[in-house]
C-alpha cells in the first residue's frame, strides 16, 4: 500500500487495531513489520503520536548504495537515467574512437559470461567514449547506487532467457549506432533499453516481494 501511493509521504498510518483488522492479524505481527519497515526507512515512529511515511531523501544517495525498495524509486531513477543516458549515447556517437569501439566490442562478446558486471562495463565504457570526465563519474556513481538492485535483477532474468537475448540484443543495437556515428538513433536505443530494463525490474520486485 506503501509502495502503490496509497499511504503518501508524510502520512500517518493508522493505528496497530486498525491495521490488524486490515489484515487480519494479532498485533505482534503489526508491530514486527512496523519494526521492519522502520529499520528499511520507510516509515518514522513518533512517540505518542503514531507511525509515519517517510518521504524518499535523495541525500542518501550520495552516501549509501541503494538497495531499490519500491516502484517509485526504480520509475524516479530511471527518469534520470533516460535523461542522462539517452544523451550519452547520443555524445558518444558524436566522439567515440577506435579504442572505444574495441572496449564496447570486447565487452559485448563477454556479456553472456559476466551478468551484472558486463552490464556496468558497458555503460561506463559508453560514457567514456563520451570523452567528459564528469558524465563517467556520474555513471559510476549511478552504477554503484544500483549495484545491489541490478545485482539481484540479473539473477532474477537468468530464468528467462528471452530476458535475457533481447537485452543482449539491444546493447548491440546501441553499440551498432554508436560505430556508424548515429547519434540520434543511439539516444533512441538507449531510451528503448531503459524503457524494457524499467519494466523487467519492476515486475522483478512484484514477483520478489509479493
Amino acid at each position: 500500500m506503501i509502495d502503490s501511493g496509497k499511504f503518501q509521504a508524510g502520512e500517518k498510518l493508522p493505528s496497530v487495531r486498525e491495521l490488524c483488522e486490515m489484515f487480519g492479524v494479532g498485533r505482534s505481527a503489526v508491530r514486527d513489520a512496523i519494526t521492519t519497515l522502520k529499520g528499511k526507512g520507510t516509515v518514522y515512529v513518533k512517540q505518542g503520536e503514531g507511525t509515519y511515511i517517510c518521504g524518499f531523501d535523495s541525500t542518501k544517495l550520495f552516501t549509501n548504495p541503494m538497495s531499490l525498495p519500491g516502484s517509485r524509486d526504480i520509475r524516479e531513477l530511471f527518469q534520470v537515467r533516460k535523461i542522462l543516458e539517452a544523451g550519452i549515447a547520443e555524445m558518444a556517437a558524436l566522439n567515440r574512437s577506435e579504442e572505444d569501439l574495441k572496449v564496447i566490442e570486447e565487452i559485448l562478446y563477454n556479456q553472456s559470461n559476466n551478468g551484472w558486471e558486463s552490464d556496468y562495463n558497458l555503460h561506463a565504457a559508453i560514457a567514456k567514449a563520451t570523452g567528459n570526465e564528469i558524465i563517467i563519474q556520474l555513471i559510476q556513481f549511478i552504477s554503484t547506487m544500483m549495484k545491489k538492485a541490478m545485482i539481484d535483477f540479473h539473477n532474477y532474468i537468468q530464468i528467462n532467457p528471452t530476458t535475457v537475448k533481447t537485452i543482449s540484443e539491444q546493447h548491440k543495437s546501441i553499440y551498432e549506432a554508436i560505430k556508424l556515428a548515429q547519434p540520434g538513433i543511439a539516444k533512441q536505443r538507449m531510451i528503448e533499453h531503459l524503457d524494457f530494463v524499467e519494466k523487467e525490474l519492476s515486475q522483478s520486485l512484484v514477483l520478489q516481494n509479493p
